[in-house]
């Protein structure tokens, strides 16, 4: 990937989106096509291929798709399992047709055994039941996972490279406090909270699971690094995460402290905790010479400050 090669980054705006675009941008790529949702309409087939037909991109990231939290998964199955299916399948599927040297595609932690083994290895996919709140998507993303590894098995490429970050958070990310994924839900909350004054903040389950979190412009850096290197990478899916966790309890004492709330914290043991641990095994990944350089302290500084300036300018 030159600096003059034509790239296409799905998804901008987004979460990884933007961070794949600053970090770009930083590494001094230039030319990229752009288009917004409204714009370019992933999930119709002709609206896909008359892009690549106009544009011809060498190379494509495929941030998009919908996302969301377990409020969100719950209650938009469908939506989760259609919107993101056909966006692969269109993408994918052109990418192919138009001879795109690679396309870069993420996975979630989600596809993933609800009961997995820890930290999760690249096999342990399909080994046993997923998580019930998130298989829709899981399913779709899993869908994604099992096609990139196809088109290159049948049309003899390493064209489609398949990571599988955990938890991002970052700069753009959705901060709804329904609809979005725990750090940004909390930091959200806790903001209001301090806002308001108010002396206690209610946080779903008991506190107890265990997630690992990565800093969008690590995925963004390591998706370029993988893009710049693709003969590192054998057909497969690749983990990249920080290797470390905590628990959701740990995570809000954290949020509260960094977003200055200084209330209580009750935890509605009523609601579901979801998956017990989500913590990837990324040796495989970080063996290619690629490690994560945000620690999660300055990430979730960065993070919050972006969202209060935000918030303060709205």
């Amino acid at each position: 990937m030159d600096k003059d090669s034509n790239i296409y980054v799905a998804g901008h705006t987004g979460l990884l989106g933007s961070a794949l675009m600053r970090r770009l941008e930083a590494n001094g790529y230039r030319n990229i096509a752009l288009k917004t949702h409204k714009e370019l309409e992933l999930t119709h087939q002709q609206s896909v291929l008359d892009f690549f037909t106009d544009e011809k991109p060498e190379y494509v990231f495929l941030a998009a798709g919908k996302v969301g939290g377990i409020v969100a998964n719950k209650t938009y199955r469908a939506d989760f399992m259609h919107t993101n299916i056909a966006i692969q399948d269109n993408v994918f599927e052109a990418a192919n047709r138009f001879g795109v040297k690679n396309l870069v595609f993420y996975g979630s932690s989600c596809t993933y055994p609800k009961h997995c083994e820890q930290p999760m290895k690249e096999e342990y996919l399909l080994t046993g039941p997923i998580e019930e709140t998130s298989e829709a998507y899981a399913a779709a993303k899993m869908a994604g996972i099992i096609a990139c590894k196809s088109y290159n098995i049948q049309y003899n490429t390493n064209r489609f490279i398949t990571l599988v970050p955990n938890s991002m958070y970052g700069p753009n990310d959705n901060f709804d406090p329904e609809n979005s994924h725990v750090l940004s839900a909390l930091i959200s909350k806790f903001h209001k909270a301090k806002m308001e004054g108010a002396l206690n903040v209610v946080l779903w389950g008991s506190g107890s699971p265990r997630r690992e979190f990565i800093f969008s412009e690590d995925v963004a850096d390591a998706s370029i690094y993988a893009m710049q290197n693709p003969d590192l990478f054998e057909n497969h899916h690749y983990n990249v995460g920080t290797g470390t966790d905590c628990s959701i309890k740990e995570l809000a004492e954290q949020i509260a402290e960094v977003t200055g709330f200084s209330g209580g914290i009750l935890w509605d043991t009523s609601k579901p905790d979801g998956t017990p641990r989500k913590l990837l095994d990324s040796a495989n990944f970080l063996a290619t010479g690629w490690k994560p350089k945000v620690t999660f302290k300055n990430g979730l500084q960065t993070t919050y400050q972006w969202y209060a300036d935000l918030v303060a300018s709205a």
